[in-house]
């Protein structure tokens, strides 16, 4: 019997996507998430065609005082080269010619089907501004939280800690966006964001080596994160969420590792937040706990207010001190205790 591969559509896939009418319903996306830092990032062309080189300064020159009849040495800069890669985050969608044409449609078919790898790699991708680790997988690129996760490292003064010493831990990061600070490269000559990519109609092999007809597509996302200037993200890490919800402990009101505080002091290690676009990141259990915060606060340093998103569609945002904090489901409630 010839079995289609596990990553093609079936016809019992189909059935659980028509209305009883026969159309194609509009599908109830249960598993996308809120991932605002796609939205807030900046993109850049980089200069190499495998991602960006960055020249950082790495030290003054030397100046001195001087008296009359008298020279001074010269002196010079130093600057150190790094080279930041990309990865491609790629999928591909094969759908059975056939099967697409059962409600007549296959055009609605075929979106319905690409909306879900668009959530897909728009999650994997902000997983990845945080967690990715080319040391455990080459394949990708370097994430903010593999960069700031040693406190004894040359970047430690941007990496505060809440105290927890748990396994029910996460983290917010303050990053402020722009081609001097912080930014996400896309190799030379390509494209920014992602890229949907219709390959037409094709002979493609079953799981049996068998050929059918198919609808094929690809998606495809170059992109990195380039960080010019460390001094230009904090993190806020070792966040105990039992006692952030309990309001307790590590997270008590009066506590120093209380992340109210910790936010204050985040901003005051930004050397200065008129060299881009500023905001916090954090999770729904952070979010949802500022929020109360806010509520609970008479002083208007921490405030809910109404914004406009970049595409200009209203929504409610949490402020602390004039700078958003924008929800990532991607940053986890289990993250490793930073040292």
């Amino acid at each position: 019997m010839v079995t289609l591969a596990t990553g093609a559509l079936t016809l019992a896939d189909w059935a659980k996507r028509l209305d009883p009418d026969g159309k194609v319903p509009a599908v109830a996306e249960l598993l996308s998430q809120s991932n605002e830092i796609l939205e807030d990032a900046v993109f850049k062309e980089g200069n190499l065609p495998t991602g960006h080189r960055l020249t950082i300064r790495t030290g003054l020159p030397a100046v001195f005082y001087r008296m009359i009849n008298q020279g001074v040495p010269t002196s010079k800069s130093l600057t150190a080269q790094i080279d930041e890669a990309c990865g491609i985050l790629e999928a591909r969608s094969h759908i059975d010619v056939e099967l697409a044409k059962l409600n007549g449609n296959t055009d609605e078919f075929r979106l319905s089907e690409d909306s879900a790898f668009i959530e897909a790699m728009n999650q994997t991708m902000a997983g990845a501004m945080f967690y990715g680790n080319p040391a455990t997988d080459p394949r990708q690129f370097l994430g903010l939280q593999t960069r700031y996760s040693l406190s004894t490292a040359g970047n430690g003064t941007n990496i505060m800690k809440a105290g927890g010493a748990g396994s029910v831990n996460t983290s917010i990061y303050l990053v402020v966006w722009g081609e001097n600070t912080v930014f996400c490269p896309f190799p030379k000559g390509s494209m920014a964001g992602l890229m949907q990519q219709d390959l037409g109609e094709e002979s493609v092999p079953d799981a049996n080596g068998n050929f059918y007809q198919a609808l094929r597509a690809l998606y495809q996302w170059k992109n990195g994160v380039a960080v010019k200037d460390w001094r230009y993200v904090v993190r806020i890490c070792n966040i105990d969420t039992t006692d952030l919800v309990g309001q307790s402990g590590t997270q008590a009101t009066a506590a120093a590792t209380n992340i109210i505080n910790l936010m204050s002091r985040a901003i005051d290690r930004i050397p200065n937040l008129s060299m881009g676009r500023a905001a916090f990141y954090a999770n729904r259990t952070i979010t949802s706990m500022l929020r109360i915060a806010a509520l609970n606060k008479s002083s208007a340093a921490l405030s809910v207010q109404e914004a406009l998103t970049q595409f200009g569609a209203p929504t409610v945002e949490t402020r602390f001190l004039g700078i958003p904090v924008r929800k990532v489901d991607q940053l986890l409630n289990t993250e490793s205790t930073v040292a």
